[in-house]
């Protein structure tokens, strides 16, 4: 029968993608693991692998496409022996029409992989109930007639999938029959407030006097989610002064103290690499500010993974250090260094840029002075850091020149109150101004 090939998830979040290029065309064979597309979501162009063997029957939803839906169909395969054009015609008159809202658990009959990534030879954990299953169409069918629930399965094929055998074995091992109960459904999100009308806005202007570019995805989902994250999260700010000599005297003697591998220096610290490191030891001394706000719950962290804002063409993205709190300066550098470069090729990993518990926005390199950004949620916290530069302070009763940057903590005031983020703020503080304290 003809196997359906839909527009995956490549993120728990994602509705919807650009199908920006086929890799094949109609009448190509292929098999698993094979790349048949580059899928283009809000943050990054990730490739597609092939989860079947087949004849490429039908291209449904052509390349350049935008704002495909989740599930929806996008090609047809016709299977093994079967003939192609009419596995095309009945394939696509038995396709179920793309639904508009998060769709359930669907099989995709592709699954998305990252830039070159190596398919998975494992098989995955079993599903939590109501996560999306990968199976074969056989083993959906046996699974149904067997009464068998499919996240209950660990799947031996491509990728995890659960393939005839794993149903076989799940039959002969008694596995639990009843499918899990559908989960509650969540509370509606807050109305978000709309922006004008184009023809509002534009009959304030002359015509001829403005050109319109369109939104892309990635702008219309920094739009939404800041105008969410202001309209559900009460913000916070708190500012204090570091003064950064004595970093920047301990940065210059790590870097050139950096060993070399031919010819080059096996590290190079900035400034930025610094902060992060500050900012995830601060989380770690004060771990009540290192939570995530939920209606039910206060979610606290373990470590301190986080984010750093990259600006790339036509917005901005977050990639994430995991662990911070963990890695040594050089470490973090490297992996900073990585990740900014494959953010502005737009080559991030979803799990690269999503989650995190805290975000850093520097735009001193700007000769930004002071700002005060905005949380980025699941986080309760980012950190706003302005230009370092020489100012006049006063100590022990005598003015003296110094460099100080100014830095902003954005706190979400229902987990992070001011005396909360004033004690975190303060350990960063004293990080800075006592970087040696980073090393041990």
């Amino acid at each position: 029968m003809p196997i359906n090939i839909t527009m995956p998830a490549l993120s728990p979040t994602m509705e919807e993608g650009n199908l920006s290029k086929w890799l094949v065309k109609e009448g190509d064979k292929v098999k698993s693991g094979d790349v048949i597309a580059e899928i283009e979501t809000d943050k990054a162009t990730m490739e597609v692998e092939a989860v079947d063997e087949g004849t490429v029957a039908k291209i449904i939803v052509p390349a350049g496409t935008e704002g495909v839906k989740v599930n929806a169909l996008i090609a047809i395969l016709a299977g093994e022996g079967e003939d192609v054009s009419a596995a095309a015609a009945g394939g696509a008159a038995t396709a179920p029409a793309p639904k508009t809202e998060a769709a359930p658990a669907a099989t995709p009959a592709a699954v998305p992989v990252t830039d070159k990534a190596p398919a998975a030879s494992t098989p995955a954990p079993v599903a939590a109930s109501g996560d999306r299953v990968f199976s074969s169409p056989l083993a959906r069918r046996l699974a149904k007639e067997a009464g068998i629930d499919l996240s209950a399965v660990s799947g031996t094929g491509p990728h995890g999938r659960v393939v005839k055998s794993d149903i076989e074995k799940a039959v002969a091992g008694g596995v639990a029959k009843p499918a899990p109960a559908a989960a509650a459904q969540a509370a509606p999100a807050p109305a978000l407030a709309k922006a004008p009308s184009d023809d509002a806005v534009l009959k304030l202007f002359e015509p001829g006097s403005y050109e319109l570019v369109p939104h892309d995805g990635m702008r219309k989902t920094i739009a939404k989610r800041l105008v969410e994250s202001k309209q559900t999260i009460p913000h916070f700010y708190v500012t204090v002064d570091c003064e950064l000599d004595a970093l920047l005297a301990l940065r210059a003697q790590l870097n050139d103290a950096a060993p070399r591998k031919d010819g080059a220096p096996a590290y190079k610290l900035s400034v930025n690499d610094m902060i992060i490191k500050a900012l995830a030891l601060s989380l770690r001394d004060v771990p009540d500010a290192n939570v995530s706000w939920t209606e039910s719950n206060m979610v606290k962290h373990k470590h301190a993974d986080v984010g750093v804002a990259v600006a790339i063409p036509g917005g901005l993205i977050t990639p994430i250090i995991r662990n911070a709190e963990l890695k040594s300066l050089s470490a973090i550098s490297n992996e900073m260094k990585d990740l900014g470069k494959r953010a502005k090729e737009r080559k991030l990993k979803p799990e690269e840029y999503q989650g995190g518990t805290t975000a850093v926005s520097n735009m001193g390199m700007m000769g930004v002075k002071h700002f005060a950004a905005v949380v980025n949620p699941p986080h309760a916290t980012i950190l706003a850091v302005g230009a370092g530069e020489e100012r006049v302070v006063v100590k022990n009763g005598e003015m003296k020149i110094a460099n100080v940057m100014t830095v902003t903590l954005s706190t979400d005031h229902r987990c992070v109150d001011g005396a909360l983020g004033a004690e975190f703020l303060g350990a960063f503080k004293r990080y800075i101004e006592n970087p040696m304290g980073m090393l041990v």
